[in-house]
């Protein structure tokens, strides 16, 4: 799709006359919010750097199975198993129990890409949100039509965080697609040492995924934040993705350790939690709190930035 089509289709017929006009106070209608809402959705997932992006996040957990696969094929295990405390041994913890049932590929696939994977993609599409539109010489364009900014910028959010959850159950269907065709599946033990059917153990990967993505609507919402700062969607990109790798290496630093919680990517392996039993919810509820307290900081800063800064582009 041209981006003279994706345009068409986002603005479709309606068009605000000047202020002050009899259209400017008519409000737009619920179904034009759900087309605008739709637009921004196909237009986001259509983008080959969308299409890119899920594409690698999809072939972490084939490389990690065949890894696996390889270095078990001779009969012997995998080290590093123990559950450890909270969710800084979920990777050892899940990878020890791969060869041993396929849906553990899951957890450990949603392990391995929540440090930098998953939310270097967010930060590229949250980053992206409005930069992109302004560097591109569209945004004045889409203010044409009956939006506000308001609900502009709450659509672009939206489509973000829809984007955070395509991306999670990307990772989590193709480990669980690649567990099942290279190990076995069945019954499985949890990291607390009791056994839970194969059933349950799949509402249990459900619940994961979904924690997995709202532990990403912190940084979503940091992202959009920044791409409201700059006109240039590539800056806003890089600031996004290096403000998330400088506060990984914050998080590592020891003489930190009162401010690390604080940030939000501290407990974003707290999801391990979920394959305890009983599930631990500590560090589960602080790290939703905590994300949701990133979305309404950094999202109002969006919105009182975006709706008085000039648009020029």
């Amino acid at each position: 799709m041209s981006r003279a089509e994706a345009q068409d289709d986002r603005v479709g017929e309606p068009a605000v006359a000047t202020p002050g006009g009899p259209d400017a106070a008519r409000a737009p209608s619920p179904l034009w919010s759900l087309g605008l809402l739709r637009s921004e959705l196909l237009t986001t997932f259509r983008r080959w750097r969308t299409l890119a992006l899920l594409a690698v996040l999809a072939a972490v957990p084939i490389l990690v199975g065949i890894a696996v696969k390889i270095e078990t094929s001779d009969g012997s295990s995998l080290g590093g198993g123990g559950g450890g405390g909270g969710g800084g041994g979920a990777g050892p913890a899940f990878i020890s129990q791969v060869s041993n049932n396929g849906l553990f590929l899951v957890f450990t696939a949603l392990a391995a890409t929540l440090p930098f994977f998953l939310p270097m993609a967010i930060g590229v599409v949250a980053g992206d949100a409005i930069a992109g539109e302004s560097s591109a010489g569209t945004l004045r364009y889409l203010l044409v039509a009956p939006a506000g900014r308001s609900r502009l910028l709450l659509t672009k959010y939206a489509t973000v965080i829809a984007f955070c959850l395509a991306a999670t159950l990307v990772v989590a269907v193709s480990a669980l697609a690649v567990g099942a065709l290279l190990f076995p599946v069945g019954d499985l033990i949890t990291i607390s040492g009791t056994r839970i059917t194969y059933a349950e153990g799949l509402g249990r990967a459900l619940l994961i995924a979904l924690v997995v993505a709202a532990s990403l609507v912190g940084i979503a919402a940091l992202g959009l934040f920044v791409s409201t700062l700059t006109g240039s969607g590539i800056a806003a990109m890089a600031t996004t993705v290096g403000l998330l790798i400088t506060v990984q290496i914050l998080d590592q630093i020891p003489q930190l350790d009162a401010l690390q919680p604080y940030f939000f990517s501290h407990y974003w392996l707290s999801f391990a939690d979920v394959m305890r039993e009983p599930v631990y919810w500590d560090d589960l509820v602080k790290n939703l709190g905590l994300q949701a307290l990133y979305a309404a900081v950094f999202g109002s800063a969006a919105w009182a930035r975006f709706t008085t800064k000039d648009i020029t582009a």
